[in-house]
C-alpha cells in the first residue's frame, strides 16, 4: 500500500490579510507566498557564505603612503636649518672617508699604518683615516699638498713623501697644523729652501738630495726640539745666505747633523753644543778649526781635501770616538789623536810614514792611547821602513790594517 507523500503547504496569509484589510478599509500591496525551501537548497545554502569577501588592493595603498611619507620628509628638510642637514650627510652611514675603518683604494692599511708608496699618484689621496700614525707616500709624483688637509691629522707622527716633485710652494703651510708629528721625509724632491712652518714637535727631518741652497734662522725657530737633521746631497756652501754662522743654534737639543756631499770649504761655526754626530763626507774642506763640541762622538770628514791636520787639531773633542778621514791627501799620519778616540780610518791617502809618537796623547811620549782600531790601507807606507815604536802608545789589542 503506498503511503502518500507529503507537499510543502503553502502558507495563505493573503486571503486574511486581505479580509482584515477590507474591515479596516485599508489596501496592502500583494504579498510574496513564502514556500518552505527543500534540503538540496539548504546544503547549497550552508556550503555558501553569505557575501564574497572584498579584495583588498595593497599596492595602491602603499603607493599611497610612500607618498605621504615623501612630502612629510621633504616638508621636514624645507624646515631644518642648514648646518643640521650638513652634518647628517657627512656622519658615517653616507660618507665613509676618514673614518677609523676605511682606506682609501689606492691604498693598503695595516693597522694605523697607511702605505701609499710606489702608486704613481699625483696628490695626496683623499680619506685617509684621521688615527692614521705612520702615512707612507713615497716614489710618486706628488707635486702638491691640498691646503690644511693634514690639519685634522692629531695621531699623526711619521710622514714620509720621499721621491715625488715637491717644490717650495707646494709644501707652503702643508705642515704646521700637525700637532703629533715627529719625523718628515721630505729628501729626494726638488725643494730650493728649508720649509718656515715646521711643526714645533719635529724631531727628525730629512732634506737630503734636493736643490738646497739657502738656509735662514727663521727656519728653525719654530722646532727646537729638533734631533735629527740630514741635509746631504745639496749645494749648501760657506756663505752668509748659504749657510751663516750661528744659523743652527736654534737646535739646542741636535745629536745628528748631515752634511754630507755639499759644497762646505770649511766646518760650519757655531754648530749646537749638543751634537753628537756630524757627518761632513764629501765636501771641498781643507782644514778645520773646531769650536768647541764637548759631546762629539763620531765625525766623518771622508773624502774631502785635507792633506794636514794641524798638531792638537782635536783638543776640543774630549769625548770623541770614531774618526774618519779616508779618501784625503794627507801625507803625514795625524798626531796627538783625542786620546778617548777608539777607531780611526785613514784608508786612500798618501801618508808615508808613521812617526814614533803619532798615537801618544800629549807631550807625555808613554801617554796611553784608547785606540782599537786603526785603518791604514790604501797608503803609501813602506813597511820595511817602519818604526817599530810607532804603536807603542796603543794599548791592549788592537787592530791594525795596512793591506
Amino acid at each position: 500500500m503506498t503511503q502518500p507523500t507529503d507537499k510543502p503547504k503553502t502558507v495563505k496569509l493573503v486571503e486574511n490579510d486581505t479580509k482584515l484589510a477590507a474591515k479596516q478599509n485599508k489596501t496592502f500591496p500583494p504579498q510574496p507566498q513564502l514556500t518552505r525551501p527543500s534540503a538540496k537548497s539548504q546544503l547549497t545554502t550552508a556550503n555558501t557564505p553569505l557575501t564574497k569577501p572584498r579584495k583588498i588592493n595593497r599596492s595602491s595603498k602603499n603607493k599611497t603612503i610612500r607618498k605621504t611619507k615623501e612630502k612629510k620628509r621633504k616638508k621636514d628638510n624645507k624646515t631644518q636649518k642648514p648646518s643640521k642637514r650638513k652634518k647628517e650627510v657627512t656622519t658615517s652611514a653616507y660618507f665613509p672617508y676618514f673614518t677609523d675603518n676605511y682606506c682609501p683604494p689606492e691604498c693598503a692599511c695595516y693597522g694605523r699604518v697607511v702605505q701609499c708608496s710606489d702608486k704613481g699618484m699625483d696628490k695626496v689621496p683623499y680619506g685617509i683615516p684621521y688615527n692614521a700614525r705612520y702615512v707612507l707616500l713615497m716614489n710618486n709624483h706628488i707635486n702638491s699638498i691640498q691646503l690644511d688637509l693634514l690639519n685634522e691629522y692629531v695621531s699623526m707622527e711619521f710622514l714620509v713623501l720621499s721621491n715625488n716633485l715637491l717644490t717650495d710652494g707646494a709644501i707652503e703651510g702643508a705642515f704646521e697644523g700637525v700637532p703629533a708629528l715627529k719625523r718628515l721625509y721630505l729628501d729626494r724632491n726638488l725643494l730650493e729652501s728649508v720649509p718656515t712652518d715646521l711643526p714645533f714637535s719635529l724631531e727628525e727631518l730629512r732634506l737630503d738630495n734636493n736643490q738646497l741652497g739657502v738656509m735662514s734662522e727663521a727656519a728653525w725657530a719654530r722646532c727646537p726640539g729638533l734631533l735629527v737633521l740630514s741635509l746631504s746631497n745639496n749645494s749648501l756652501g760657506n756663505g752668509s745666505e748659504s749657510l751663516p754662522n750661528t744659523v743652527l743654534s736654534p737646535l739646542c737639543n741636535l745629536r745628528t747633523l748631515n752634511l754630507d756631499y755639499n759644497q762646505l770649504t770649511s766646518v760650519p761655526l757655531g754648530l749646537p753644543l749638543s751634537i753628537k754626530e756630524l757627518y761632513l763626507k764629501g765636501n771641498l774642506i781643507e782644514q778645520f778649526p773646531f769650536s768647541s763640541l764637548k759631546n762629539l762622538e763620531h765625525l766623518g770628514l771622508a773624502r774631502n781635501k785635507i792633506f794636514k791636520v794641524a798638531i792638537g787639531a782635536f783638543r776640543t773633542l774630549p769625548v770623541l770616538h770614531q774618526l774618519d778621514l779616508c779618501h784625503n791627501t794627507l801625507r803625514q799620519m795625524p798626531r796627538q789623536l783625542p786620546q778617548g778616540l777608539h777607531s780611526v780610518a785613514l784608508t786612500h791617502n798618501k801618508i808615508q810614514s808613521v812617526p814614533r809618537d803619532a798615537f801618544c796623547w800629549g807631550n807625555r811620549s808613554l801617554s796611553l792611547s784608547g785606540l782599537v782600531r786603526v785603518q791604514l790601507e790604501h797608503n803609501l807606507i813602506d813597511m820595511g821602513k817602519l818604526d817599530a815604536q810607532a804603536f807603542r802608545c796603543l794599548r791592549g789589542f788592537q787592530v791594525v790594517h795596512f793591506y
